[in-house]
C-alpha cells in the first residue's frame, strides 16, 4: 500500500451496532416502501414475493460468508477494492473499484431526490415553487433542487465533524426507521381493515397481458437481488473507523441482510392486505390502477399505513420512509467516500481525494461525492432509475470480485468450505450481473437503453482515467 503524505489518519470510534445501522440503512432506503407496488406485487405476488426474497436473503448470505473472510485478512479502509487488487493485481482492483464507487455514489443521490417524492405525497405541492423545467417528462422544481441538494449539504457538513457523529446519528434514525414499520405491522395485524384473504391470489393472476408461471415469476423478483441488498457490503469500508473485532464482522453483515429481507417482506404483505375498499378486497385491480394514482395513494406502503391505522399510521410511516432516505444518502455517502479515499492512498486516484480533516474525515472525497450527486439532482428524478440499475450492476461486480478472491486465497490455504463457497458467490454475482446486462424475454430486468448509454460513458471515463494515471507513472502502472 502506497503511503500517504497526510499525517493525519482515520479514527476508530465506530461501535457494532453504529455499523450495522449504517449497513441496514444502506440496504432499507426509499425504494423498500415503492417496490411492493411497483416492482414485487405486479411481478410475482404476496407469495412469489416471499419466496424470491427468502432466495435473495440466501444468495447475499452466501455472499456475506466470503466478505466476512476477506475483511479478516485485510481489515482495510476499501473492501472489495483492497481484495481485487491484493488477489489479482492493480487493473483488477481499479477496475473493481470504478464500477463499486459508481454503485455506492449512484444511490446518494436517488434517496435525496425521493425526499421530493415523500412531499409531494405527503405535503402535495408545497416545495414545487420557483422556476422549473422537464427532464423525460419529470418535472424539476426549485424548491425540490433546494430540498435534495441541501440534505446533502447538511449531512455533509455534519458528518464532517466526525465518524463517531455519524454513527450515532445513523443509529438513530434506524431506530425510527423500525419504530414505524413495528408500529404500523401491528397496527395492521390488529386492525379488520387488513385480513389474510386480500392476500389472494398469492402469485400475479394470469392475464391476457401477463402471462408469467409461478417460478418465472418468483426468479423475476429474485434477481431484483444487488438493487434490493445493496449496502451490506459497504461494512467492509469501515473497518479502519471501527473498534470492534473483525470476527464479530460476520454477524454484523448477516442480521442486516436478514433484517432487510424481513422488512420488503413485511411492506409487500402490508402493501396488499390492506386495499382500498373500491378495489373490492382485489390487491391485482388495485396495484395495476396504482399508476393513475395521485399523492399518498400512489405508494401502496403509505396508503395501507392510512387504512390501519388512519392519519396517525400515515404520520408514522411517512417518518419511517424519511428516516430510510436519510440513512441512504448518510450511508452511502460515508461508504464512497471512504472507497475513494482509499483508492487515493494506494495511488489509484489523485492524492487529493486522501486529504483528512482534524476528525480524521475525508472531507475532500466527502466534498466530491456532494457535488456529483448535487449535479445528478439537476437531471430530475426520471434520470434517478437509469442510475439506479447501473448501481445494481456496480454491486454485483464488487460481489464477484470479493467472492472470487476468496475462493483464490482459500485455495492456498486449503479451506475447502471457503472456496465452496466463494466459488458459488462469484457465479451467482456473475449470473446476476449477466442478468442485467443481457435482456431477457419476460424478465424485464436488465438495463434500459439510457443506462446502457450512461453504463458506456463510465466506462470510458474510467478507461481514460486510469491511461492517465499511468502516463503519470502511479501505482495504477504496476
Amino acid at each position: 500500500m502506497e503511503k500517504t503524505k497526510n499525517d493525519k489518519q482515520l479514527v476508530r470510534s465506530l461501535s457494532a451496532i453504529n455499523v450495522w445501522s449504517l449497513a441496514f440503512g444502506c440496504v432499507i432506503g426509499w425504494s423498500a416502501y415503492v417496490m411492493p407496488g411497483t416492482v414485487f406485487l405486479p411481478n410475482a405476488g404476496p407469495l412469489g414475493t416471499l419466496i424470491a426474497m427468502e432466495i435473495g436473503t440466501l444468495v447475499m448470505l452466501i455472499i456475506s460468508y466470503n466478505y466476512s473472510y476477506m475483511i479478516k485478512k485485510f481489515p482495510l479502509t476499501g473492501g472489495e477494492f483492497i481484495y481485487a487488487k491484493m488477489a489479482f493485481g492493480n487493473h483488477h482492483g481499479f477496475l473493481c473499484a470504478w464500477f463499486l464507487s459508481l454503485s455506492y455514489l449512484c444511490v446518494i443521490p436517488l434517496n435525496a431526490t425521493a425526499l421530493n417524492l415523500i412531499m409531494r405525497a405527503v405535503l402535495g405541492d408545497t416545495f414545487m415553487f420557483g422556476f422549473h423545467y422537464t427532464v423525460a417528462g419529470y418535472h424539476v422544481y426549485f424548491g425540490e433542487m433546494l430540498l435534495a441538494i441541501g440534505s446533502l449539504l447538511f449531512f455533509m457538513f455534519l458528518t464532517s465533524g466526525g465518524v463517531h457523529i455519524t454513527g450515532k446519528l445513523q443509529t438513530f434514525l434506524v431506530m425510527v426507521l423500525l419504530g414505524g414499520i413495528i408500529i404500523v405491522l401491528f397496527g395492521a395485524i390488529a386492525s379488520p381493515s387488513a385480513q389474510a384473504v386480500n392476500l389472494h391470489p398469492m402469485f400475479h393472476p394470469k392475464t391476457a397481458t401477463f402471462s408469467k408461471g409461478a417460478l418465472a415469476q418468483i426468479l423475476a423478483v429474485a434477481v431484483t437481488a444487488p438493487q434490493s441488498f445493496v449496502g451490506f457490503d459497504t461494512v467492509p469500508q469501515l473497518m479502519e473507523e471501527s473498534k470492534f473485532s473483525s470476527d464479530r464482522v460476520k454477524v454484523v453483515m448477516d442480521t442486516s441482510i436478514i433484517c432487510g429481507g424481513f422488512v420488503y417482506i413485511a411492506l409487500t404483505l402490508l402493501a396488499c392486505s390492506a386495499v382500498p375498499y373500491v378495489y373490492s378486497n382485489s390487491w391485482p385491480a388495485y396495484i395495476a390502477d396504482l399508476p393513475n394514482q395521485d399523492g399518498q395513494a400512489g405508494i401502496a406502503t403509505l396508503n395501507a399505513a392510512r387504512i390501519v391505522l388512519g392519519n396517525f399510521g400515515l404520520a408514522t410511516i411517512t417518518a419511517s420512509v424519511i428516516a430510510a432516505m436519510l440513512t441512504g444518502i448518510i450511508g452511502f455517502y460515508t461508504a464512497t467516500s471512504r472507497l475513494l479515499y482509499s483508492m487515493s492512498r494506494d495511488g489509484m486516484i489523485p492524492s487529493w481525494f486522501n486529504k483528512l480533516n482534524s476528525k480524521g474525515v475525508p472531507v475532500h472525497a466527502g466534498l466530491f461525492c456532494t457535488a456529483v450527486s448535487g449535479i445528478t439532482c439537476l437531471f430530475g428524478r426520471a434520470v434517478m432509475g437509469w442510475v439506479f440499475d447501473m448501481a445494481s450492476l456496480g454491486a454485483a461486480i464488487g460481489f464477484a470480485y470479493t467472492s472470487i478472491s476468496a475462493c483464490k486465497y482459500a485455495s492456498s490455504e486449503k479451506r475447502p468450505d471457503i472456496m465452496i463457497f466463494g466459488g458459488l458467490g462469484f457465479v451467482l454475482s456473475l449470473g446476476m450481473a449477466l442478468l442485467l446486462l443481457v435482456p431477457i424475454p419476460n424478465l424485464n430486468v436488465s438495463l434500459g437503453n439510457e443506462s446502457y448509454i450512461l453504463l458506456i460513458v463510465w466506462i470510458i471515463l474510467g478507461a481514460i482515467f486510469y491511461q492517465m494515471r499511468k502516463k503519470k507513472g502511479g501505482d495504477a502502472n504496476k
